[in-house]
């Protein structure tokens, strides 16, 4: 280009997010992961202290979470179910050192009581509401960015799937 060679990858890293060539998003959930434990490690004496509960979910709220799901309703859609309980996995880790809770008690009770819905309805959540800020803004072009159609879906999804998705699935 322009009389220099462009180097090929197969991997780039996009406003922090890591897409490979495939698609699968594998390189963005290895990153958060990665930068979620760096978080929990770092905060670890402050999650196991003697605080409050809500003080500390509060901070895995901001600290943690917000590391696993960074930019989530772009590419959250397009994972796998082993990439999306990897994630779960990590928020279960953290809630359950939050809880103190022992090997016995089921993840879901944790979450239940300490009032944390699971990453996958989190992030239904936030893609619903940037898609209606989109849709609701000033903007005509981000309106009706990325319709729903009806489609053959050919074992992928879109990230507006995520929102008309059933609770149950």
């Amino acid at each position: 280009m322009r009389g220099q060679a462009v180097e090929w990858n197969t991997r780039v890293r996009y406003l922090g997010v890591h897409i490979d060539q495939s698609l699968r998003m594998t390189p963005q959930i290895d990153h958060v992961i990665q930068t979620s434990r760096a978080a929990h490690t770092k905060l670890r004496p402050i999650l196991a202290s003697r605080l409050p509960i809500r003080t500390k979910v509060a901070i895995y709220k901001c600290y943690v979470r917000s590391r696993l799901t960074y930019a989530a309703p772009a590419w959250y859609a397009l994972c796998s179910g082993l990439q999306r309980q990897r994630l779960q996995a990590q928020q279960n880790i953290v809630l359950r050192l939050i809880a103190g809770a022992g090997s016995y008690v089921k993840n879901d009770v944790i979450a239940r009581d300490l009032g944390v819905e699971t990453v996958k309805e989190f992030v239904r959540k936030l893609t619903r509401r940037a898609f209606n800020r989109a849709d609701a803004g000033p903007h005509p072009s981000l309106q009706n960015l990325a319709p729903h159609l009806d489609r053959p879906t050919r074992g992928y999804q879109l990230p507006r799937d995520l929102v008309t998705e059933s609770p149950d699935e």
